[in-house]
């Protein structure tokens, strides 16, 4: 390092693997990634699939290994998609974290090195140069020009200047005292200025500095944050907790009704074993075997196609509760904006120009040029980047320092004076020149305005800074070559104008945010950033009533109560720390809303957890950020948030219509085994093999079928649903029983009227069965829309459909003309009369349904 002397040698290397070895790697517990058999582990012994594993293990112990092994099946087919999923996820999280883990330049045995990050201990003497990622905590022992950019862990776009502190270099720190851990006095926290602190993950963006660590790994500001997360518990979506619910009761209903039947039978018939068969297949015909494996298959599926939109899915669950979502909390820097400033507005001899397709006048150039100079020769910060990029597009001739001007000395910022200098020389030029930029207040000072001007300044920067600008001043001095002054305030300064900059907003926001409020979502921001830069921001964007922000000081003195009433119409939170963001996110909670948090910084990662849904932002995202989301948007694209809401209410809404196609179709079965029970009929209308058969219908429709369709036209256009809208809400139950109860109505009057007409028992079921496979089908066709008719949704695209309905048309006419199968099925051959009757038959069982979508149209 030239520009500032070593203050020590260092740690010795034998030293550094002592403290390595006692304190452990530089890295927060639990950042490491889910391995393959923890994955696996996690999808075995989630209760659905347990569920799904008993009942299959149940059917293979009965004997019925025909129905287990199509069950057992499908099991181990959804757990490979879930696990193959959730380990792309888990690589693809691993890339990210190699690709954000910073190196390290520290000095050991007196020798500068680049080491590892995790390898980094507390005592180590860091080099910090522009460009660099902080590894650790650490306090700055010398600095020059140093600045640092801790929007990740305070939100504020703008970096903090830093000093050394204010100690001798010998003095021995408590660490090296005591020989443990040290933590850093009070105040060591993010978000000052002029402080000798330095923070894990932030990035210098000025300058260049020598700290000490004081904090490594779970003991950084970034470890505290992350440890505090541990003490969220992820909450069961109510999707999941009203499923499981359901399965139970259900499954007890099952059981009792199997219980009856056999008792039944055996007391009216004296046929125990045959009581056993009939209430073995009535078991079988009820169990709610498939509504996990539909929530799983939907959930998955969904997780998929997220993927494909480039939005890693980390819990499943939160693919359909992102269709629920009715406030979305966002975070501004990083997530709105783009983090880097963009110089919007500049103001010259009392000239004020805008910057955009309009070429920059004349009269703005030495402003810029001026501006250029009294920055960094290859800036890192992001305001000089900005100025040298509107030299170079606006201007394009080189600037004085590639024609021969020399900086010579360099003035930088001190707690006195918020503005810096350079000093250029030329050897053909009796006068040198000094630009400089900082503070507006401090560049008047140096320019020693009388106060008429410097009022019509300060109305000026009032103007600009209510627009949400960030404004420096721009000065200009020309004294002798042969002079170099001490102080910056020894030069006789002529003020230039102001150049206000802005954290632009990512492209395709201000649509997104349109889109997610025309679906009825509240957006709210929530940023530690400056209430007059939010509104800005938020006014751009389209967030509406947005014309005031609530800081985090005024949230501070709010009661609990006050706060709930509070969050139901402010829209702007400014100035807020982590722990009010979580407060915040926890009141919308309270409230009945289910909040959805974006985010990408430290920051942000215990809002992102407590929230219904947290979606962190993959590419400028802190792992600790990832490892708290629910979703992670690999492109840090925010128009992928309200696909995601799209997709998810298009779960939703395809996971009812697979539901009340499920209980609609085992109405039937069920009716079909216990009436003739009741009734005392003679013969079992349905066997085992039979409710095998119906499976491979009903498995595939329920799940794949409804999963593949596409959504209603009007999904992003109604409000979003009310969260405590069961799925099996009282319409669904209704269509259901309806649909059911007809259907079974028709099939049983069709065994009725063959074994009145004297037919065998043999007939009588194939043509029974057969009507049901179409009255099946025609439910599935009558159940894509529950606003359109079947005909209506003819033009969609559902290739998994049309595999259903001609399989199952293909292996039901196999059974009925194959003798082997046809023995096995217990059936006779039918007569093309016969198969006719079927047909009628359980076309008009749901024909009345269409009829019905088609008078509700019409109303």
């Amino acid at each position: 390092m030239d520009a500032i002397a070593l203050p020590a040698p260092g740690l010795s290397s034998e030293e550094a693997a002592r403290r390595l070895q006692r304190f452990g790697a530089n890295e927060l517990r639990g950042t490491s990634g889910r391995s393959f058999w923890h994955l696996a582990f996690e999808v075995l012994r989630e209760p659905m699939f347990l569920l799904l594993l008993a009942c299959g293990l149940l059917y293979w112990f009965l004997g019925d290994r025909q129905e287990a092994l199509i069950l057992l099946g499908f099991v181990f087919l959804i757990m490979a998609i879930t696990i193959t999923q959730d380990w792309k996820t888990e690589r693809a999280l691993s890339a990210l974290r190699d690709l954000s883990s910073p190196r390290a330049l520290v000095v050991r045995d007196g020798v500068q090195r680049r080491i590892a990050g995790r390898e980094v201990v507390e005592g180590d003497l860091l080099i910090l140069s522009e460009g660099d990622r902080v590894p650790a905590d650490a306090r700055v022992v010398t600095a020059s020009h140093l600045a640092v950019d801790e929007s990740l862990l305070t939100g504020e776009s703008v970096p903090v200047r830093k000093l050394p502190a204010d100690e001798q270099v010998s003095t021995p720190s408590p660490l090296e005292k005591m020989g443990t851990g040290h933590t850093p006095p009070t105040g060591a926290r993010p978000g000052g200025e002029d402080l000798p602190f330095v923070f894990a993950s932030t990035l210098v963006v000025q300058g260049q500095g020598v700290a000490r660590v004081t904090a490594t790994g779970v003991r950084t500001e970034v470890g505290k944050i992350g440890a505090a997360l541990k003490s969220i518990s992820p909450e069961s979506t109510p999707l999941q907790k009203e499923t499981h619910s359901l399965v139970g009761r259900l499954a007890i209903g099952a059981l009792a009704l199997c219980a009856a039947v056999i008792v039944t039978y055996g007391l009216t018939r004296g046929d125990w074993l045959g009581g056993l068969l009939a209430g073995l297949t009535l078991a079988m015909a009820i169990l709610p075997n498939e509504f996990p494996m539909v929530l799983v298959i939907f959930l998955s599926l969904g997780a998929w196609r997220l993927s494909k939109k480039r939005v890693l899915t980390r819990r499943m669950a939160a693919v359909e509760t992102l269709g629920a979502a009715t406030v979305l909390c966002v975070d501004k820097t990083g997530t709105l904006t783009q983090n880097r400033m963009v110089l919007q507005t500049v103001f010259c001899e009392q000239q004020t120009h805008r910057l955009g397709a309009d070429p920059l006048p004349a009269a703005f150039h030495p402003l810029i040029d001026f501006g250029l100079l009294a920055s960094q020769p290859n800036p890192v910060d992001p305001m000089e980047q900005a100025v040298e990029r509107v030299h170079r597009s606006a201007i394009g001739m080189p600037a004085r320092s590639c024609l021969g001007w020399t900086r010579v000395h360099e003035y930088p910022l001190s707690r006195g004076l918020q503005a810096m200098s350079n000093l250029w020389f030329s050897p053909e030029s009796p006068r040198a020149f000094a630009a400089a930029k900082g503070a507006p207040e401090a560049v008047f000072d140096l320019c020693h305005l009388p106060e008429p001007e410097r009022q019509r300044l300060t109305t000026v920067l009032d103007s600009l800074s209510a627009e949400g600008l960030r404004v420096l001043g721009v000065a200009v001095a020309e004294p002798p070559a042969d002079t170099r002054p001490t102080h910056q305030h020894d030069f006789d300064f002529r003020f230039v104008g102001l150049l206000g900059f802005l954290d632009p907003v990512r492209p395709g926001v201000p649509a997104a945010v349109a889109d997610a409020q025309r679906a009825g979502l509240r957006v709210v921001m929530i940023t530690g950033d400056h209430p007059g830069t939010a509104i800005s921001v938020a006014r751009a964007i389209g967030i509406a009533q947005a014309d005031d922000a609530v800081t985090g000081p005024e949230l501070e003195r709010l009661s609990e109560q006050d706060l709930l009433s509070l969050v139901r119409k402010v829209h702007v939170f400014a100035r807020v720390v982590p722990e009010q963001k979580l407060r915040l996110v926890q009141a919308l909670k309270a409230n009945g809303e289910v909040v959805v948090m974006t985010g990408d910084g430290v920051n942000d990662a215990p809002a992102l957890k407590a929230a219904h849904i947290g979606i962190a932002m993959g590419e400028r995202g802190t792992d600790v950020a990832r490892e708290a989301a629910d979703l992670v948007l690999l492109d840090d694209d925010f128009s992928s948030l309200v696909a995601g809401v799209r997709l998810g209410r298009r779960v939703f809404d395809n996971l009812k219509k697979g539901m009340a196609y499920i209980l609609a179709v085992h109405i039937p079965i069920a009716g079909l085994t216990l009436v003739p029970v009741a009734l005392k009929w003679p013969p079992l209308i349905l066997l085992p093999v039979h409710i095998a058969f119906l499976h491979l219908i009903i498995d595939p429709a329920g799940s794949v079928v409804f999963e593949a369709e596409e959504e209603e036209a009007d999904v992003m256009s109604r409000p979003p649903r009310n969260p405590q809208e069961p799925l099996f809400g009282r319409d669904l139950w209704k269509n259901c029983l309806l649909q059911g109860v007809v259907v079974m109505a028709v099939v049983l009057a069709l065994y009725a009227i063959a074994l009145h007409r004297g037919q065998p028992d043999n007939d009588a079921r194939a043509i029974t069965f057969t009507a049901l496979i179409v009255a099946n089908v025609g439910l599935i066709f009558a159940n894509r829309s529950w606003a359109r008719t079947a005909l209506g949704t003819l033009g969609s695209q559902n290739a998994a459909l049309w595999w259903v309905t001609f399989g199952s048309a293909g292996f039901l006419a196999l059974v009925l003309w194959v003798p082997f199968l046809r023995t096995m099925f217990h059936f006779s051959k039918l007569h093309p009369v016969d198969i006719a009757l079927c047909l009628l038959a359980g076309t008009a069982s749901v024909v009345w349904f269409e009829a019905l979508k088609w008078w509700r149209a019409r109303r």
